[in-house]
């Protein structure tokens, strides 16, 4: 993402999510709990609006995304958005696919780690924001449900059929989107679909000390390892090697590498600048 802007402000009020930023971690909370957070269209377009603004600031080393209330996030609005969609015609319902497939690219692309505190429910859309992240830290209370086959449409929503296999391969990943069923935290665990399994309560407090131990690391260096994990699922060997290769070569000209040298010879821990 490029940090050059034009003449628009930063954004100062988020309608449908709560943002905190601080010390290079920001923590963005969906926040309609009488709803299980169910998203709306202005929720999708705030969440794809605030990650274009944070990754062109880049003063944000990590994101903690989460759920107020019951839940991390129960899909999209029935009423709101379902019961809208039957009204429009194709090219707006081509319209609102794009969105929310932007908002999946939006967190795969943007240059910091996503890590997902869930809690109770990640259903539909939920589920696949959760997927898009680059950590999901689950509370016991955790279930997922990729529920697109249960409303009459394909499973392959908001780049699921893209990600899921990649995650936790393609037989499961073909059970979870066709049959749509829940998976709860110790078969999510077991299957690979969560990275840690937190105490009961404790998953906001988890991803939040993992989103902090991120953001005091080498930002730069994590910036292009999750570059070279998206842009590599689909490239021949040769092809990532060489990706790799120029990575380096560029990272190796950087200031945290040369500080982890001094660091090193100095016996003291490493004051990483992100540069």
């Amino acid at each position: 993402m490029s940090p050059f802007t034009g003449s628009a402000a930063r954004t100062a009020r988020w309608e449908h999510l709560r943002v905190e930023l601080a010390d290079g971690v920001a923590h963005v909370t969906l926040a309609r709990p009488d709803k299980l957070n169910a998203l709306t269209f202005g929720a999708y377009a705030d969440l794809r609006d605030l990650l274009a603004e944070l990754s062109r600031e880049r003063a944000v080393r990590a994101l903690v995304l989460g759920g107020e209330g019951r839940g991390f996030c129960s899909g999209g609005d029935v009423d709101e958005i379902i019961g809208a969609t039957l009204s429009m015609d194709t090219a707006q319902l081509l319209d609102f696919n794009r969105m929310t497939g932007q908002v999946v690219r939006a967190v795969r692309e943007c240059p910091f780690p996503v890590v997902a505190a869930v809690h109770g429910v990640a259903a539909g859309a939920g589920a696949v924001l959760a997927l898009a992240a680059d950590f999901r830290v689950a509370d016991p209370t955790a279930r997922f449900a990729f529920l697109f086959t249960r409303v009459g449409l394909s499973g392959g929503d908001m780049g699921a059929a893209y990600l899921l296999p990649r995650v936790v391969g393609l037989g499961h990943a073909t059970r979870l989107l066709m049959l749509g069923e829940p998976v709860r935290a110790p078969e999510a665990e077991r299957i690979g679909l969560i990275s840690a399994l937190a105490d009961e309560g404790c998953a906001d407090t988890a991803a939040r000390e993992l989103a902090r131990r991120l953001a005091d690391g080498p930002a730069l260096a994590h910036a292009q390892t999750k570059a070279l994990l998206t842009s590599e699922l689909d490239m021949p060997l040769a092809a990532a090697i060489e990706l790799d290769a120029s990575t380096q070569a560029l990272l190796m000209t950087g200031e945290d590498y040369a500080e982890f040298h001094a660091a090193f010879t100095e016996k003291r821990a490493p004051k990483w600048r992100g540069r």
